[in-house]
C-alpha cells in the first residue's frame, strides 16, 4: 500500500522521552534543600529578631518605674520635742506593728514611756543609708529623754524613716515597687515554685512534661491547665499579649528558650517576681510582688507571714477571680492550695501548715499605695518638681522624693479645717457650701510642712494655690511697716482715723470706712494697727504712696501683677494663701526671706542626689524695722482683733493678723508662732458674702490647728539699733514710767524722739530742782563744818551734777542727750 506524501504544511509529530526517576529525585532533592535554607535563614533571622527583642529590653530599662514622694522623717535625739502622740501617730502612718518579742523591721513594743522600735531602714541616697537597727528610746515631760541604738549614729541623731504620701505615674499607668532576689523570703519563692513551676530550676525554658501534663488534663476532662513555665508566663507579661492563638504560643516557647540561654535563673525569677500582674488600683495597676505586699497587707515584703506570701503567689493564677477583697473566700481557698503544695513538696511542716490554713486573710481595707491621703501636698511637690524636671524623667525614671511634709502638722491641719468648717457650715444658708485652705510652714527654713486646700475629693482646684482671693487687711501691716521705716513714725505716734476721700486719676471719690461704722480721731499706731482701723490705714499709706506701697509688697515676694489704685491699700488685691505665707514668713524670721518650698531632696534610680535644696535666704527688711512690726504684729494678738489667739498661752508671744473684705467673703489670719507661719483662707467658691470676718471665721481655724502642734515663743533677737524707751502713747514723744500714758517701747535708734511729754518734762524739772535743793543743803553742810574747823569757805565754788563724766555713754555729752537718758 503506498505512503501518503506529506505537503509542505504538515511535519511529523515528535517524542518526548521523560526524564530518569534519578534526576527528578535530583530536582526534587535540590528544591527542597533550597526551601529548607531558605526557612532556615528566616527562622534564624527571625529568631535573630526575637534574640534582640529579648536582650533590648532585659538588659536596658525594663520598666517604666514611677516616682516615689515621702514625707520628712522624723529625726530622734536626747532632747528631741517630740511627745507620746506624736510616736503613735508617726508608728501608725508607717504600719508598724505592736510585738513584745520586736525580733522584725517594722514592729516595735511599748513599755511604760520607753519605746523598742525595730526600723526598717531607708536610703536617702548612695552615701546616705539607715540601716535596720532596734533603738530603745524613753520620752518624758514631751521630750526625748535617752536614746540608744544597735547602730552607731555619728551625729547623735537617729531618724524614723519618711512615710510615703503617692506617687508620680507612667502613662502606662503601671505601678511597682522594684525588690531584689535577696529581699524576696525563701518561703515566697519556694510557693511559687511549688505552685506554678516546679521544674523551674532545671528546664530550658520550655517543660515538654509540663505541657504533656496539661494536654493529657484538658483532654481527658480535667480542669483547665497551662502547661507555661515560669520563663514563658515572664516572656507573655513582658513581651507579648494573652491571645490564645498558636503564632503567640510559639512565639512565647522560643522567646523563652532564648531568654534562658541569655540569663540565669535568679535574673529571670527577679524579674517575673517584679513583673507579674497582681491587680488593679483605680486605674493603676498593681506589679510585682512588692508593691502588691503593700497594696493588700500595709507591709514590705519581708514583714510578711507565710499564709499572706501564699496568698500573693495564689493570685497569680488569676488576679481578678482571687482578688481578696471582691471574693474573700475563693482567695483564701486558692491559698491553701499553694501552702498544700509546699506541703506535699516537702517545703513545708505539717505543723507549719496547720497553722498557716489557720489563719485569717488580714487584707487591709485602705492601701498605703491607694489614694494619697496628703493629696493637697503632694499636689504642690508635683508642681515644684514641674518646674525643674521633664514630665517624662518624673513619670518614669523611678525618682525618689524627699519633701518637707511633716505627717504630724499635716494630720493637725487635715483635723482642724475639718472640725471647724463643720461648725461653720452649720450656721446657716450662707456658710452651708464653705470652703477654706491652711498651708503652714516652718519659718526659718520657708520649708512647707502641711497643706489644706481642697474638699474631701481632690479635683485639681488646689485653693491654697489655686484660690486667688482679695486678702483684705492682712496687707494692712506692710502699711504700718513703711512708716516705720521712714523714721517718721514709732509705735507711739499718732494716726488719724478721721473720715479721708481719696480721688482717683478718672476724677471718682473713694471714701473707706472702718468696719464698727465709727470715726476714732487721733489713735497710737499700734492701736490702729491692732483694731485693724480703715480710715487711718488709707491715710497713712496714701502719705507714702500707692507705689511705694506696691514696692514693698515686691520686696516682700509677692509676684502677682499689682494693680496701683489706692484701694489695694485694704487689701483689694487677689492672692492665694501661699503668696501670704511668704509674706508672713519674712515677719516671722527678722525680716529675711526665704521661699516656701516643698521638695528637700531629688535622688535617682541609682541613689545619686540629682536636687537638694538649700537655704536661698536674702534680706528682704532691715531687722530694726522687723523688729518693730513684729511688736505691733503682737498687739494684735494681745489686745486686738485676734486676742482670741491668746487661750494657745500668753507665753507665746504669738503674732498675726486678721483679714477681712467687703461684704464678709472672705475670712483671712496669718500668724506664727516661733516654729510655725500658717495662714488660713474661708470663704465661699461662688464667692458670696459669708458673713464672717477673719475673727470669726479664719482664726478659729489657726487656732485649732496650732494647739494641736507643740509651739515655741515667737523670741526674736533685739538688733543693735534698737533702744527701749518710755514713750507717751499717742504722741509718741518721750515720757517717764511714772505718767499715766506711757509705754515701753522699742525704738529705732537712728530715729529717736526730739521732744518729751508734758508730764516727763515737769518730772524732770520737778527731779532737777530736788537735785539742786539737795547739792545746796550738801553745800551749807560742808561750809558749816570748814567754818567748825577754822577753815575759810571758798568764794567760788562750781559744782554740776549734770557735767558728771560718764563713759559708758556713746552720745555727744548734750543737754538733749542727757534728758534723753532720764526719760
Amino acid at each position: 500500500m503506498q505512503k501518503p506524501k506529506l505537503t509542505q504544511f504538515q511535519r511529523p509529530k515528535s517524542t518526548l522521552s521523560p526524564l530518569p526517576s534519578k534526576q527528578r529525585g535530583i530536582v526534587f532533592s535540590s528544591l527542597l534543600l533550597i526551601v529548607v535554607i531558605v526557612g532556615m535563614v528566616l527562622l534564624a533571622l527571625y529568631l535573630l529578631k526575637l534574640d534582640r527583642t529579648i536582650t533590648k529590653k532585659f538588659e536596658g530599662k525594663r520598666w517604666d518605674l514611677p516616682a516615689k514622694v515621702y514625707s520628712q522623717p522624723l529625726e530622734l535625739y536626747q532632747g528631741a520635742k517630740v511627745n507620746n502622740e506624736a510616736m503613735k501617730t508617726w508608728l501608725e502612718l508607717l504600719n508598724y506593728r505592736s510585738n513584745k518579742d520586736y525580733n522584725r523591721t517594722g514592729s516595735y513594743h511599748k513599755s511604760g514611756n520607753t519605746y523598742f522600735i525595730h526600723t526598717r531602714g531607708f536610703n536617702y541616697s548612695a552615701n546616705d543609708v539607715d540601716k535596720p537597727q532596734v533603738i530603745k528610746m524613753t520620752i518624758a515631760d514631751s521630750m526625748v529623754q535617752t536614746i540608744q541604738s544597735t547602730v552607731p549614729a555619728e551625729s547623735g541623731i537617729i531618724r524614723l524613716e519618711p512615710v510615703s504620701i503617692g506617687g508620680i505615674y507612667p502613662d502606662s499607668n503601671e505601678d511597682r515597687l522594684v525588690v531584689s532576689l535577696d529581699d524576696v523570703p525563701q518561703p515566697l519563692i519556694d510557693a511559687l515554685i511549688a505552685t506554678e513551676d516546679r521544674a523551674f530550676y532545671d528546664h530550658k525554658g520550655v517543660s515538654i512534661r509540663g505541657i504533656a501534663r496539661a494536654v493529657i488534663n484538658n483532654f481527658s476532662g480535667g480542669s483547665m491547665q497551662g502547661g507555661s513555665t515560669i520563663t514563658q508566663q515572664l516572656i507573655k507579661n513582658f513581651y507579648l499579649n494573652s491571645d490564645r492563638t498558636l503564632k503567640r504560643k510559639a512565639n512565647e516557647a522560643l522567646m523563652a528558650v532564648l531568654l534562658e540561654l541569655h540569663y540565669s535563673k535568679d535574673e529571670i525569677l527577679q524579674t517575673y517576681l517584679n513583673e507579674i500582674y497582681l491587680g488593679q488600683n483605680g486605674n493603676r495597676s498593681i506589679n510585682g510582688f512588692g508593691l502588691a505586699a503593700q497594696f493588700y497587707f500595709n507591709q514590705p515584703l519581708n514583714e510578711l507571714r507565710l499564709d499572706q506570701q501564699a496568698m500573693l503567689v495564689g493570685m497569680a493564677k488569676g488576679p481578678s477571680i482571687y482578688n481578696p477583697r471582691r471574693h474573700p473566700n475563693d482567695s483564701k481557698a486558692r491559698r491553701d492550695v499553694v501552702l498544700h503544695n509546699m506541703l506535699t513538696m516537702g517545703m513545708l511542716s505539717q505543723e507549719t501548715y496547720d497553722a498557716a490554713i489557720a489563719k485569717p486573710l488580714d487584707i487591709v481595707d485602705k492601701p498605703v499605695e491607694g489614694k494619697s491621703q496628703f493629696p493637697d501636698f503632694l499636689d504642690i511637690v508635683k508642681r515644684e518638681l514641674n518646674e525643674v524636671y521633664y514630665p517624662d524623667d518624673l513619670k518614669n525614671e523611678g525618682l525618689s522624693i524627699i519633701s518637707t511634709l511633716d505627717p504630724i502638722a499635716q494630720l493637725a491641719a487635715d483635723k482642724a479645717v475639718d472640725k471647724k468648717l463643720g461648725e461653720l457650715r452649720r450656721r446657716g444658708s450662707k456658710t452651708k457650701d464653705l470652703q477654706g485652705a491652711l498651708v503652714s510652714a516652718n519659718p526659718e527654713t520657708g520649708e512647707l510642712v502641711a497643706v489644706v486646700g481642697s474638699g474631701s475629693e481632690f479635683t485639681g482646684f488646689n485653693r491654697a494655690v489655686d484660690a486667688k482671693r482679695q486678702v483684705g487687711s492682712l496687707l494692712k501691716p506692710v502699711i504700718y511697716m513703711t512708716a516705720l521705716e521712714s523714721g517718721r513714725y514709732n509705735l507711739a505716734s499718732p494716726v488719724d482715723d478721721s473720715p479721708i476721700t481719696v480721688s482717683s486719676g478718672d476724677g471718682s471719690k473713694w471714701n473707706p470706712k472702718n468696719y464698727d461704722g465709727r470715726d476714732h480721731g487721733y489713735i497710737p499706731l499700734t492701736t490702729a494697727l491692732a483694731k485693724s482701723y480703715n480710715q487711718s490705714t488709707v491715710r497713712l499709706g496714701m502719705e507714702f504712696g500707692v507705689d511705694t506701697f506696691v514696692r514693698q509688697l515686691r520686696r516682700l515676694g509677692v509676684e502677682e501683677k499689682i494693680p496701683a489704685y489706692p484701694s489695694i491699700l485694704l487689701g483689694s488685691v487677689n492672692l492665694s494663701p501661699m503668696d501670704m505665707l511668704g509674706v508672713y514668713q519674712v515677719f516671722a524670721t527678722g525680716g529675711f526671706r526665704t521661699p516656701i518650698h516643698s521638695i528637700r531632696t531629688v535622688i535617682d534610680d541609682r541613689g545619686r542626689i540629682l536636687q537638694r535644696t538649700g537655704l536661698n535666704t536674702q534680706r528682704s527688711i532691715p531687722p530694726e524695722t522687723n523688729y518693730l512690726t513684729n511688736y505691733a504684729l503682737q498687739q494684735v494678738v494681745k489686745s486686738g482683733t485676734a486676742r482670741r489667739a491668746q487661750s494657745l498661752g500668753s507665753d507665746l508671744n504669738l503674732a498675726g493678723k486678721t483679714g477681712t473684705t467687703n461684704n464678709y467673703r472672705d475670712a483671712w489670719f496669718a500668724g506664727y508662732s516661733g516654729n510655725y507661719v500658717s495662714v488660713v483662707w474661708v470663704g465661699r467658691d461662688d464667692n458670696k458674702p459669708i458673713g464672717l470676718g477673719g475673727g470669726s471665721g479664719a482664726l478659729p481655724v489657726w487656732i485649732d490647728y496650732m494647739q494641736r502642734l507643740r509651739l515655741t515663743p515667737v523670741s526674736m533677737p533685739e538688733p543693735e539699733g534698737i533702744e527701749w524707751l518710755w514713750l507717751e502713747n499717742n504722741s509718741g514723744k518721750l515720757s517717764n514710767e511714772r505718767c499715766e500714758s506711757a509705754r515701753y517701747l522699742p525704738v529705732m535708734s537712728a530715729h529717736l524722739p526730739k521732744e518729751a511729754s508734758d508730764c516727763a518734762i515737769a518730772l524732770y524739772q520737778q527731779e532737777q530742782a530736788q537735785q539742786q535743793m539737795q547739792w545746796q543743803r550738801e553745800q551749807s553742810r560742808l561750809n558749816q563744818q570748814r567754818l567748825n574747823e577754822g577753815l575759810q569757805i571758798p568764794n567760788s565754788e562750781v559744782i554740776n551734777p549734770d557735767a558728771a563724766d560718764d563713759t559708758r555713754q556713746e552720745r555727744p555729752d548734750t543737754w538733749y542727750n542727757r534728758a534723753l537718758e532720764w526719760f
